[in-house]
């Protein structure tokens, strides 16, 4: 019998060391950017503003090319988050063709990435967390109309924009871009790529890591929380996406409100090209355009 419970107590410990040494491989990096939108003739200033925890965000703030900083004009504002282990730097390609479109345009550093603050663990609520500390920051400015404000997420960055979407009614719209519908799904299959078993490894993995966020996955999943956001939504993916499938765009755009979420596949794209292919940009200011009730230029 001791020798059986010994067996077992060995078993638990070999189970909990493989589950936080796995947790700890999803770790994201972390460094900060290497240029600014000044190295593309485009005018901002470097920001910081609170987060949750009293940690600090650093972001770019630029102001609308058609606004006189003398002037009282305000313009609809972009919010432009990174994915997992970027920085906002990834969002450049987004700030050099939306800023010509005269809206303000804010990009910041998630938590534990970039110039942010640190945090003992990086995730999608955490990232959610972010953006409404944006958006707070967004309508205090003054050059910001605060009630037109759109949001661009890239991967999980796109995720946690639909959950934000859902608890700030100010985003106004959201385009997502290889967003994932539900974080167990997508860790499900990053599990599977690596040759670990769901159950008891992965299954210990996934509830070790709703014990650190301190929330349940079935809460935050963006698929359970889409059809609560007043947000006009375009989901875009690529079809040849092998980071995340693009079936989970798919789950997503059935969730949504079908009047207010529209779904944009772009053939033998994958998680990280999308916005090259043709016609990409004008896609997006005509939906920004439509939801901010601005005109494209």
């Amino acid at each position: 019998m001791v020798t059986l419970l010994w067996i077992f107590g060995g078993l638990i410990i070999f189970l909990m060391l493989v589950t936080y040494g796995i947790s700890q491989s999803f770790k994201n990096a972390r460094f900060p950017h290497q240029s600014t939108p000044a190295d593309h003739g485009i005018a901002f200033r470097e920001v910081r503003f609170p987060a949750i925890n009293g940690r600090q965000l650093y972001g770019w703030w630029i102001p609308a090319r058609s606004i006189n900083p003398a002037s009282d004009k305000k313009a609809p504002t972009i919010i432009l988050v990174h994915g997992w282990g970027r920085n906002l730097e990834r969002t450049m390609p987004y700030i050099q063709h939306l800023y010509p479109q005269s809206y303000n345009l804010l990009a910041f550093d998630s938590r534990n990435h970039g110039s942010s603050d640190p945090e003992k663990i990086s995730s999608m609520l955490k990232f959610a967390e972010d953006i409404l500390a944006a958006v707070k920051f967004v309508a205090q400015q003054k050059e910001a109309e605060p009630d037109k404000i759109g949001v661009v997420g890239l991967s999980v960055g796109g995720a946690a924009a639909i959950y934000a979407a859902a608890r700030d009614p100010r985003i106004g719209c959201v385009v997502t871009v290889g967003s994932f519908a539900h974080p167990v799904d997508v860790m499900s299959y990053e599990l599977k790529k690596r040759h670990i078993p769901f159950y008891p490894i992965g299954w210990m993995v996934l509830k070790y890591v709703e014990y650190l966020i301190q929330a349940r996955f079935d809460d935050i999943a963006p698929v359970n929380n889409i059809g609560r956001a007043k947000a006009c939504i375009l989901l875009v993916h690529g079809d040849a996406d092998t980071v995340v499938p693009v079936q989970q765009a798919d789950k997503l755009h059935q969730a949504g409100t079908p009047e207010k979420v529209e779904k944009w596949i772009l053939p033998g794209r994958g998680h990280s090209d999308c916005h090259e292919v043709e016609g990409y940009w004008e896609r997006l200011r005509t939906f920004f355009a439509k939801c901010l009730n601005a005109s494209p230029s």
